[in-house]
């Protein structure tokens, strides 16, 4: 993983509307949703599609997003990471790290088990490839207790992919660091 600050693309022709929902945003139009697959957002679950909270939170505050209530009043950046804080508390740092990496100009997906917040796809590589990397998100002066790093460098390792630690530091930037197992001879 490159340190590059390249922005991505603007999606200008990519703004579409969404309701809140108990695990994210809905997004009902077809094109929106073709559009949105295609960059890598949101997951199709028995015919809904839905928008993580830090997905939807990233596409409202680059307004590609409209966030709408289920009586059509119109939501805002901070009612929605209130909805989403509801739902996990490291919700603010999992933001900022969803935010910096596909600011950064990586595809970023849910990441699968063993406390991993992130998969990350290679540059080019989403749809084609498999993740590379697997994030686990956390703040400075939080404790990370080391059973859980432990579990989840194992559980990257039998994946094959490459554990990054994601840390949130006092000023809001995020730090990443490469996490792998320290064997003695």
């Amino acid at each position: 993983m490159s340190d590059n600050k390249t922005e991505p693309a603007t999606n200008s022709e990519l703004k579409t509307t969404g309701v809140l929902a108990e695990k994210g945003v809905e997004i009902a139009e077809q094109s929106s949703i073709d559009a949105l697959v295609q960059r890598g957002y949101g997951t199709a679950e028995n015919d809904v599609f839905t928008l993580a909270f830090y997905e939807a939170l990233y596409l409202l505050d680059k307004a590609l997003l409209e966030v709408k209530d289920e009586k059509g009043r119109k939501i805002d950046f901070q009612a929605l990471l209130q909805s989403y804080e509801k739902t996990d508390p490291n919700a603010w740092v999992n933001y900022l790290v969803y935010r910096d990496l596909r600011g950064r100009g990586y595809v970023v997906r849910e990441g699968f088990g063993a406390g991993t917040d992130f998969r990350i796809y290679d540059r080019g590589a989403y749809g084609k490839d498999t993740a590379s990397y697997m994030v686990l998100g956390t703040q400075e002066g939080k404790p990370l207790p080391v059973d859980d790093l432990t579990k989840a460098l194992r559980h990257c390792q039998s994946q094959k992919k490459e554990l990054i630690l994601a840390v949130m530091n006092r000023r809001g930037e995020t730090v990443y660091y490469s996490v792998s197992q320290l064997t003695f001879a």
